[in-house]
C-alpha cells in the first residue's frame, strides 16, 4: 500500500476534511491509565507521553489540556517519504497567522489548528488545492 509522492498531485488531491469536535494535546503523568482507544495520536518524549485526544476525554481523564484545536485530515494517501506537502500546507497556514501541528499517519497527514481558526484553515487549504 504505497502512497502518492508527487507534490503537485498531493496538493491537488489533498481534500481536507474537518473532523467533528474539539481536540487538545496533553502529557500523561507516569502510569496514567488512559486507554489507547482515547488517543488520536501519541508520542513518547523525554518529559512523558504526549497525546492528542478530545477535550472531553482530557477532562474525563483529568488531564491538563493544552492547545484547544480542530483536527483536519488531508484525505489523500500521502507516502511517508513524500517531500513538500507538510511544508506547503504549513506555509499557507502560517501566511494567515494560523498555527499548525502536523501528525503524519501511515496513510494520511493530520493537521491540528487552533479551534477558532478551523473554518479559515479549511478555506486556505481548499484554495491551495484548487490553485496547485
Amino acid at each position: 500500500m504505497s502512497g502518492i509522492t508527487d507534490l503537485a498531485t498531493l496538493l491537488r488531491s489533498m481534500t481536507p476534511a474537518l473532523n467533528a469536535g474539539e481536540y487538545c494535546f496533553a502529557t500523561l503523568p507516569p502510569d496514567h491509565p488512559l486507554p489507547l482507544t482515547a488517543c488520536i495520536a501519541t508520542l513518547l518524549e523525554r518529559e512523558g507521553r504526549s497525546v492528542v485526544l478530545s477535550t472531553e476525554d482530557a477532562a474525563q481523564w483529568q488531564l491538563a489540556a493544552q492547545f484547544p484545536c480542530a483536527w483536519i485530515t488531508l484525505t489523500v494517501h500521502s507516502a511517508l517519504h513524500a517531500v513538500g506537502l507538510t511544508a506547503a500546507v504549513s506555509h499557507a497556514l502560517a501566511e494567515a497567522g494560523i498555527a499548525c501541528n502536523v501528525v503524519a499517519g501511515n496513510c494520511h497527514d493530520h493537521l491540528f489548528v487552533p479551534y477558532a481558526a478551523a473554518e479559515q484553515a479549511m478555506h486556505i487549504l481548499n484554495r491551495l488545492a484548487e490553485t496547485a
